[in-house]
């Protein structure tokens, strides 16, 4: 029994070596071009569900598409209900393995071609050229799959009494037995993670007898809920537009097993009738199989097309962006007009702007004030998020710089010109004080991971120090668009005063430390950390001496 158990598992696994060669090599001989199909065929849904048929199609794995998808998705290349599209496409190009494996591995003793294949692909591999070791990857890997369909084929034993017993147990009870293949098939393709390998064994276990066509019919359904899984754990982390796109190869996959199952029995019949081929005959089961599996989600896909904007929307309503989410990519329009309200429009625009990245600013200070106050938190999370944010700053300094350009296109009045100078220089501030609290955080993490510890006077030096900041911030976060007047800047001169006396208060501090034989690291880290808050206090200070030139309006 053992002996059999080993000699099916490395059957499924020869099969799988030569399935992941030949996808990972027909991808590598595509490059880029796999991503130009998507960026071009994705204009309309129908262009769309082709793109993900013609992908799959050719590089045999609907979770190579699909993960393609979803960094697509995360990357912004792909809206929702184009990603969806593509995703319909690709279940219904992931039949094309089905028929292949169908046909030539039960119909054509292909066995008997397969180690004459590999050979024919071996001094591909010896070329100098890349493109052509590419190649010989490919054709290795399609000779491999099929030695490995041939080994399993030859591997599993024949139907005994035993097994006999177990199909007449679990394949008469109905709507029950539609449930249990179903969940049978959803945890092979998890465990495998591959849909064409969990269909390869369910199409031999049928073709030997062990299951009839209803039971392997539900299995190739659970196949369709598997290959989610993997899509699913690629999408943690990502963006809000990569969530829902793997949210929804889930519900798309399985809202369709759930309405099969209500005609499942019906279905069956009419595959089994309008199969070209005596589908009587044991022999072509393989065939009625593949003949379900594209019918299926071909009909699936018509199904949903219609409905696919609302969809979509059940969707977004479902996977709800979340704080990091609102953050994460950024692109702002100009509203081009040559007329003054027109043109009044654009500078309300570009202050709503400059106040989001503020927001952003702030935002970040308030996550470092979070890590560096609580240090034995696991802090990994927090120092990605106020990454992301340092990226978004810079995207927004681009673009809001880029936009208020293009503002003074427009024929501004002398007050409008101004206003744009000066918001092009707090931009520059702001982008500036998110650079210094990533270095904050960076060295907080530093001083966490490392063990650093600071004199317990350091600390409360440093809690001191970042209050101060801190109320500098929530200052100028109140008057981004209005003008400073005299206390309010007296406020703001006498800030940064106070921040300049605790930078040279705290310079002498640690030079005293540094003579009594204090931990030099940690010293020295700390001097960072003072120096980071120092320049975000004089930003703070161009913030608002450039806001003190703003008119009133």
């Amino acid at each position: 029994m053992l002996g059999i158990i080993l000699r099916l598992l490395g059957a499924i696994g020869v099969f799988l070596f030569g399935m992941r060669i030949m996808s990972d090599a027909i991808q590598k001989v595509a490059g880029d071009r796999l991503q130009n199909v998507l960026n071009y065929m994705t204009t309309n849904r129908l262009a769309a569900v082709f793109t993900g048929f013609l992908i799959t199609g050719i590089i045999q794995s609907s979770s190579a598409t699909t993960v393609m998808v979803v960094s697509f998705a995360n990357a912004g290349l792909l809206n929702l209900t184009q990603a969806i599209g593509v995703i319909m496409g690709a279940n219904i190009g992931t039949t094309v393995t089905t028929w292949i494996v169908s046909f030539l591995g039960f119909k054509v003793e292909i066995t008997a071609f397969a180690l004459p294949i590999v050979g024919l692909g071996l001094p591909f591999l010896f070329s100098k050229y890349r493109r052509r070791r590419d190649y010989g990857e490919v054709i290795i890997g399609l000779g491999l799959l099929f030695i490995g369909l041939g080994f399993l084929k030859s591997n599993v034993p024949d139907i005994n009494e035993e097994a006999l017993f177990f199909l007449e147990k679990y394949s008469n009870l109905g709507f029950l037995t539609f449930l249990i293949f179903v969940a049978i098939g959803t945890v092979l393709t998890i465990i495998l993670e591959s849909s064409s390998a969990a269909m390869a064994i369910t199409v031999t276990l049928a073709y030997k007898g062990y299951i009839g066509f209803g039971p392997a019919a539900a299995i190739c359904l659970g196949e369709n809920i598997g290959t989610t899984f993997k899509v699913f754990l690629v999408s943690i982390g990502t963006s809000v537009n990569a969530r829902r796109t793997a949210r929804s190869h889930f519900f798309f996959n399985f809202i369709g097993v759930v309405w099969m199952g209500f005609i499942f029995q019906y279905f069956c019949r009419f595959t089994l009738w309008i199969a070209p081929w005596d589908s009587a005959l044991q022999a072509n089961l393989p065939l009625n199989l593949a003949l379900f599996h594209t019918i299926f989600n071909l009909t699936n896909t018509l199904l949903f097309l219609p409905f696919l904007t609302n969809f979509a929307g059940f969707i977004e309503t479902l996977v709800k962006p979340t704080e990091v989410d609102k953050y994460r990519s950024y692109q702002l329009q100009y509203i081009h007009a040559g007329v003054q309200d027109a043109a009044q429009l654009n500078i309300m625009n570009a202050r709503a702007e400059v106040s989001r990245m503020g927001e952003v600013v702030e935002k970040m200070f308030n996550l470092f004030l979070k890590l560096f106050m609580e240090p034995n938190r696991k802090n990994g999370e927090l120092v990605e998020q106020v990454k992301e944010l340092e990226e978004l700053t810079d995207q927004m300094q681009e673009e809001i710089s880029k936009y208020l350009v293009q503002c003074f296109q427009d024929e501004l009045i002398g007050t409008n010109v101004k206003a744009v100078q000066i918001m092009l220089r707090v931009v520059h501030e702001l982008e500036n004080i998110g650079d210094s609290i990533y270095k904050l955080v960076v060295l907080a993490n530093k001083k966490s991971y490392k063990s650093i510890t600071f004199h317990p006077k350091a600390d409360e030096e440093l809690h001191n120090y970042s209050a101060l900041i801190k109320k500098f911030i929530d200052m100028y976060k109140n008057h981004l668009n209005k003008k400073f007047d005299n206390h309010e800047m007296n406020n703001a001169y006498s800030l940064e005063n106070e921040v300049n006396r605790l930078r040279n208060s705290l310079s002498k501090a640690t030079r005293k430390r540094l003579q009594d034989g204090s931990n030099v690291r940690a010293e020295l880290l700390y001097m960072d950390m003072v120096k980071s808050f120092e320049n975000i206090g004089d930003n703070l200070l161009n913030i608002a001496q450039a806001l003190r030139q703003l008119g009133e309006e």
